[in-house]
C-alpha cells in the first residue's frame, strides 16, 4: 500500500506552484534537482518522492507536508524557514560577505560584518566548501522568490544551465544583481528579469554585455523568521 498518492501530490505541487507565479524552473533552482524531476514529480510519475526532497519543496511553496501530502486540506502556508542548525562536524561555517541586490544600481561589494551561517554538509552536494559563498539579499524586485534580508548559499559558476535560470550577475563591471537570466543561443544579449513585476527588465547588450557576467547560481535559501 503506497503512503501517498503522486498524482494528488503533484496537482497540490502545480497548484500552488502558480499561485505564487513560480514557474518550473524556479521551484527546480531551489531545490536543487533537476528541472525534468520537479516536472515528472507535478505529473505524478514518480511515486518514490524521497522525504527531504518532499520537505524542501514545501518549504519553497510555503506548504505544510501534510498538506502537500494531501493528508488535510488546510493548506497552512508559512514563511520559508531554515531550520536552526546543531553545530556539529555536519555543518559547514560560512561568512555572510556582502549583499546583492534584488535590484538595479548596487555596487559589488566583498565585505564581512561578523556574520556567519552554518550549513550542512549535505547542501553542498560532495562539492568542496571553497565552491560556494554566502550573500544577503536586499531589495525586493525578486519577490516572493526572495526577500530583502535573505541569506543565500550560491554555487561559484560563470555558465548557465538554461535560459531562464535565475543566477548572481555582475555587469557594469562592479554592479551585482540577483535575477533570472534569459539569453538566445548565438545572439548577443542577455535580459536580466525580476519576478515582481513592478520592476522592469534590463537587456544587456553591446559594451554593458562585454562587461557582464555570471558569478554564481543560488542553491540554498535562508530565511529567519520575525
Amino acid at each position: 500500500m503506497k503512503e501517498w498518492d503522486a498524482y494528488k501530490i503533484g496537482a497540490r505541487m502545480e497548484q500552488r506552484r502558480k499561485q505564487l507565479g513560480y514557474t518550473l524552473a524556479d521551484i527546480a533552482d531551489q531545490v536543487s534537482v533537476a528541472f525534468s524531476t520537479i516536472q515528472r514529480y507535478e505529473k505524478g510519475k514518480i511515486e518514490n518522492i524521497k522525504v527531504p526532497v518532499l520537505e524542501s519543496v514545501a518549504r519553497v511553496l510555503q506548504v505544510d507536508v501534510a498538506w502537500l501530502l494531501g493528508k488535510t486540506d488546510e493548506m497552512q502556508p508559512r514563511t520559508l524557514t531554515y531550520p536552526l542548525p546543531q553545530v556539529t562536524d555536519d555543518v559547514v561555517t560560512f561568512p555572510i560577505i556582502g549583499e546583492v541586490a534584488a535590484g538595479y544600481e548596487h555596487l559589488a561589494q566583498e565585505v564581512w560584518d561578523g556574520d556567519t551561517v552554518d550549513i550542512p554538509v549535505s547542501f553542498l552536494h560532495g562539492r568542496p566548501r571553497s565552491d560556494f559563498f554566502v550573500l544577503r539579499v536586499c531589495g525586493d524586485s525578486m519577490y516572493p522568490m526572495y526577500l530583502d534580508g535573505d541569506t543565500v548559499l550560491v554555487l561559484k559558476t560563470d555558465t548557465l544551465e538554461y535560459s531562464g535560470q535565475t543566477a548572481l550577475v555582475l555587469y557594469n563591471t562592479e554592479e551585482a544583481t540577483l535575477k533570472k537570466v534569459e539569453f538566445a543561443a548565438g545572439e548577443n544579449w542577455l535580459r536580466l528579469v525580476p519576478v515582481n513585476p513592478m520592476y522592469q527588465p534590463r537587456l544587456l547588450e553591446g559594451e554593458e554585455l562585454a562587461a557582464c557576467r555570471i558569478i554564481g547560481i543560488p542553491r540554498y535559501l535562508i530565511r529567519e523568521t520575525k
